[in-house]
């Protein structure tokens, strides 16, 4: 154990349970702790994700009590003098396996190999690596339902007992170092706390009080069923693994939270498998279906994404990403829902704009739960599901109390009237919207459409 070893963070932001840290430990008991700040992946993020990503590193370098090095630039460029600087013989990390992450670590491997320094890639941000399972004839999966029961009897491996002390933290060599980038969120966002820390305390309290009612709550955006742990598993501030072990134990809500889970590392085996699916259809007949565009499209697109579409639900999801940097999934089904199939515009534009603003914003997740609901993506066809966003309001928000939460316009709408505002006696309150599209009529239009491309 002679040579150090560098511990590349990406997206595994912690020091407990983690596979490249124990990687590192074997290699060498004198391990220096990089991030580097990359251009291609900072430019693609928007302004919350990002300052939650500094906040994370600010975190981390509390946690190794100032030894971390942040530098900036190329990755294959800056991490080859890196190791040089300090003797590494590894670099040792979490496996990324999304499209821009597999070929930037060949890249980065091929560079280091020419100077003799090993790339070991140990454990990925997922309980089971994105690529391992297929199905019997060896093709992937294509649907959800076997895909889990696939996963379920694969297994895990348990936590990796990893910590502070598993190595000597090197100091950093100051002549790469930078600043971790004074990020602030974008005005009126609050951003979770960041950092491991947080991200247990977050999911200790969620065991403690909302996981039991979870498969009840997790679609009423009126409560807090959330986990909320959604920023922390992007950052990889805590490892899927460490939720999994804690839901062995079994236990009300423990399956369906398990389901959740299930899903986040389907759809990053879905975007290994099929890396085009992060721009294109991955039904590839839904590239001639028929969108809107032109100047009232726009002025659609413009009320979606301010929420004002005249739609209570839909324009409560919309500000509540404006203003936190999140949304709840049922919302985010039903918001996504009505940009595709009643406004009639592409899916990706709404992606995109999730992206912009999400502070959890992942990519495998984002886009093919968006192709999902635009019915162009894996599982069964959901094109003929048409989410009515009053229904869906009035099923999930009954009382009202999450539409009143975000949509100031409508408070003095008691119960859930406040779902059709344009049926009051008087019509909307002052400064609020008529609804922007009449659903029934869309709907039509849309399955029409989608028949036109599937029958």
């Amino acid at each position: 154990m002679s040579e150090s070893a560098l511990l590349w963070f990406r997206r595994d932001l912690r020091l407990g349970d983690h596979s490249a840290l124990l990687a590192a430990a074997e290699r060498s008991d004198a391990v220096l702790g990089v991030f580097v700040l990359d251009e291609r992946l900072l430019t693609a993020s928007g302004q919350a994700r990002r300052a939650f990503l500094a906040d994370c590193l600010r975190a981390l370098n509390h946690d190794l009590s100032g030894r971390f090095l942040v530098a900036r630039g190329r990755p294959v460029d800056v991490l080859p003098r890196i190791a040089d600087a300090v003797g590494a013989g590894a670099v040792c990390v979490s496996e990324d396996c999304a499209p821009y992450g597999r070929s930037r670590d060949d890249e980065v491997a091929e560079a280091l190999a020419g100077r003799g320094v090993d790339f070991v890639r140990a454990g990925s941000p997922y309980a089971v690596t994105p690529g391992r399972l297929r199905k019997s004839d060896g093709s992937p999966y294509r649907v959800f339902t076997p895909f889990h029961r696939a996963w379920t009897a694969h297994g895990w491996c348990a936590p990796a007992d990893t910590g502070p002390g598993t190595v000597r933290w090197l100091d950093p060599p100051r002549q790469f170092a930078t600043a971790i980038p004074d990020e602030p969120a974008p005005d009126g966002v609050d951003l979770p706390a960041a950092g491991e820390r947080a991200a247990l305390m977050r999911w200790a309290a969620f065991r403690a009080g909302s996981l039991a009612r979870y498969p009840d709550d997790r679609d009423r955006p009126d409560q807090p069923g959330s986990s909320r742990m959604s920023a922390y598993l992007k950052w990889g501030c805590v490892h899927p693994r460490t939720l999994l072990a804690d839901l062995a134990a079994g236990g009300p809500g423990a399956d369906s939270y398990r389901a959740e889970l299930a899903w986040r590392e389907f759809h990053a085996d879905v975007l290994w498998h099929q890396p085009a699916t992060a721009r294109h259809n991955y039904d590839r007949r839904f590239d001639r279906f028929s969108h809107d565009s032109g100047a009232t499209a726009e002025a659609a697109f413009d009320a979606w994404c301010a929420g004002r579409t005249g739609y209570p639900l839909v324009d409560a999801g919309m500000r509540q990403l404006l203003a936190e940097g999140w949304m709840h999934n049922r919302v985010r089904m039903v918001v996504a829902s009505f940009l595709v199939k009643d406004l009639h515009l592409p899916w990706w534009r709404g992606a995109r704009h999730f992206m912009r603003h999400l502070v959890d914003g992942d990519l495998a997740s984002n886009q093919l739960n968006w192709q999902w609901v635009a019915g162009c993506g894996t599982d069964a066809p959901p094109y003929f599901r048409v989410f009515n966003p009053v229904v869906q309001g009035v099923k999930f928000d009954p009382d009202g109390d999450y539409v009143r939460r975000y949509v100031p316009e409508l408070r003095a709408v008691a119960g859930k009237r406040v779902h059709e505002p344009w049926r009051l006696p008087d019509g909307p309150p002052q400064g609020y919207p008529l609804p922007i599209v009449e659903h029934a009529h869309e709907r039509e239009e849309a399955l029409a459409r989608y028949g036109a491309i599937t029958g």
